[in-house]
């Protein structure tokens, strides 16, 4: 049997025991070593479970559900041949990351080699595939989880440890930063030394932040209610820190544009998930750059903007970015382990918690007492 951490309902969590499944063809078992905790997940627990509004995959999740789609372990089992991201066949012990999707690879979107959450018949580990129908374990927070056929597979590189490869899949939802570059760059200015401004840094903000530093930003603003996560920002390379509880949006954006000569930064990422966020990002920005919304997956609702003085007369860019791409994992295993001296990679997870503690995880993970939480299903500490 198999012990997972499995969301019953909103607000509940608690462990159960599934058969251990065998590996129908084409798909593999994986022995979890680490599942993070995601924005999603939290927004899981609290009950905001509108996915994908207004798009033709729009859905609420299913309860029970095993959470978990930030995830690294080892191949336990394979449905016969099975080949990684580039084409090598997978053998029993190997250290992989899985994709969190699952494309169906026939509608438009698949078709026409568009990023794989774009998908109309998309199915997500730890969201829509819930934990009803066997093989029941589509989730990281479980001693094994079940990769169908057609899951992306990329093998970790073996100088990267476990607590970080499992924030590849957020490293690669921050491709958003080099597409705001070449905006940038297409608009007629510079697509590098850019200024970039980060609106929360829990781990999704931070990542971008990261990224932006290697990728050489030059002025890195970070704003977060937490002052915890503000600090751990500083490490990573953040010029101007500024704590949300304390400061109004008007204080803030006149901060940043301070620090940016007075023009604001070139590129603002809105991460927090609070939508009133975007209208700030929106008007901190500098006239002619780029804003990234990435912190709402969920749906919380709308916000008040002025096409006008928001958008048009600023010429303003605005990129949505929904999920990661398939292309951007192994680059970001890539990157992370040529900056392992670097950058303390190795101090953003703060948290590793067994499966009995996974309630109690996902509430930490919402506090000032932690950057990264992740669950632990076979005892890894």
């Amino acid at each position: 049997m198999v012990r997972a951490a499995v969301t019953e309902r909103p607000g509940r969590i608690a462990v159960h025991q599934f058969p251990l499944p065998e590996a129908e063809p084409g798909a593999v078992l994986m022995k979890v070593h680490y599942s993070g905790i995601c924005g999603t997940d939290k927004h899981t627990f609290r009950g905001e479970n509108k996915q994908y509004a207004g798009t033709p995959h729009e859905r609420e999740l299913t309860f029970p559900l095993i959470c978990g789609h930030e995830n690294v372990g080892e191949v336990a089992a394979l449905g016969g041949i099975v080949l990684d991201s580039e084409g090598i066949r997978l053998k029993i012990g190997d250290r992989i990351v899985p994709g969190a999707n699952v494309a169906c690879g026939q509608c438009h979107f698949c078709r026409n080699n568009l990023p794989y959450y774009l998908c109309e018949n998309m199915e997500d580990y730890g969201n829509s595939l819930h934990c009803a129908p066997p093989p029941h374990l589509f989730g990281g927070w479980s001693e094994y989880m079940y990769l169908l056929p057609g899951t992306h597979i990329f093998r970790v590189p073996d100088e990267l440890p476990d607590h970080v490869a499992v924030l590849t899949e957020i490293m690669a939802v921050t491709h958003g930063v080099e597409k705001a570059q070449a905006l940038l760059g297409l608009m007629g200015a510079s697509g590098f030394a850019n200024t970039v401004a980060v609106l929360g840094v829990g781990p999704l903000g931070l990542c971008h932040l990261i990224k932006a530093k290697l990728l050489g930003s030059v002025s890195l603003i970070a704003t977060d209610l937490f002052s915890s996560r503000l600090r751990l920002a500083q490490e990573f390379g953040a010029t101007l820190t500024m704590d949300a509880g304390e400061t109004d949006a008007a204080e803030r954006i006149a901060r940043a544009r301070a620090h940016t000569g007075g023009l604001g930064p070139d590129i603002v990422i809105a991460c927090s998930g609070v939508p009133e966020t975007f209208i700030e990002a929106l008007r901190m920005v500098r006239v002619g750059g780029v804003v990234i919304e990435a912190g709402t997956f969920v749906d919380m609702g709308p916000v008040g903007i002025n096409p006008n003085s928001d958008i048009c007369a600023k010429n303003v860019s605005v990129l949505g970015i929904g999920g990661e791409t398939a292309t951007s994992y192994l680059p970001s295993m890539r990157l992370m382990a040529a900056n392992l001296s670097r950058l303390p990679l190795d101090r953003f997870v703060t948290h590793r918690m067994p499966l009995e503690r996974a309630q109690e995880a996902v509430e930490l993970a919402q506090t000032d007492a932690a950057m990264k939480v992740v669950i632990s299903p076979n005892g890894l500490f």
